[in-house]
């Protein structure tokens, strides 16, 4: 693969790493873009090659209609990522990412291609739902005030009331995938799971937490941070850390 900053629609490569021997492939949360992980690609180049998926919808892609599904998005992003696994390949989803993260380690299993690690933060584990999640069914207000509490957006989005209106279709479309995404029973993964989560986050119980035990073979760890639904806001340092030791142990 040549170095360059975009692969495509779907991916991009802030600072590609040719000789990494493994390739971290980031999905974002729901409203997120794949310029959140520009700082773990700074971070973690040249140890790894880090791919940050861009979904339909936003930033340079915002004139595209978002995939509101998780399986279709999974499906999508697994087509964009096979030419890319020509190395091991680790998946870090956060929240809505971390579900599709889930999704997209199956299709690559089934494809031949066992992930190194599936890094699923903020999210519950796939089997655990919460039927009285509708926020994307609500008005406008109610999913502007839900995103500004999150601290998850761009603050420069949040400042400008046009533009995070502009996005809201998009935001809207990723609430649908988490809210209405529903486990189908089947194999487990294989891959090692590496489950990080705030101690505060009221979107992860710890018994919701430990369901992901449920869905690998593999082996499964457990991290706990200060703070709550973006506490890597915060331990973004500590996390990348934990990342980087797990990739080199892989």
């Amino acid at each position: 693969m040549s170095a360059t900053t975009t692969a495509g629609a779907w991916l991009r490569r802030f600072h590609p790493a040719e000789d990494a021997p493994v390739r971290l492939v980031c999905l974002p949360h729901a409203g997120g873009s794949a310029s959140y992980y520009f700082p773990v690609s700074r971070a973690l180049s040249p140890q790894a090659d880090v791919v940050a998926v861009q979904y339909p919808g936003r930033q340079d892609r915002r004139h595209e209609p978002c995939l509101d599904d998780v399986r279709e998005l999974a499906d999508r992003v697994v087509a964009q990522l096979l030419p890319w696994c020509d190395r091991p390949v680790a998946l870090f989803g956060h929240s809505l990412g971390a579900t599709l993260g889930f999704e997209v380690a199956l299709r690559l299993e089934e494809a031949g291609h066992t992930p190194v690690a599936l890094f699923a933060s903020g999210r519950r584990a796939p089997s655990r739902h919460r039927e009285n999640e509708r926020i994307h069914l609500g008005p406008d207000e109610r999913l502007l005030a839900t995103i500004k509490g999150m601290s998850g957006t761009d603050p420069a989005v949040l400042a400008d009331d046009e533009l995070l209106r502009a996005v809201l279709p998009a935001i809207r479309g990723d609430y649908k995938a988490a809210e209405t995404y529903r486990y189908r029973p089947g194999p487990p993964l294989h891959c090692p799971v590496v489950v990080l989560n705030g101690d505060s986050d009221p979107e992860v119980t710890a018994l919701e937490a430990e369901g992901w035990t449920d869905h690998t073979r593999g082996p499964v760890s457990f991290h706990w941070f200060t703070g709550s639904h973006f506490y890597l806001n915060e331990h973004a340092a500590e996390v990348i850390g934990l990342v980087r030791r797990r990739l080199a142990r892989s």
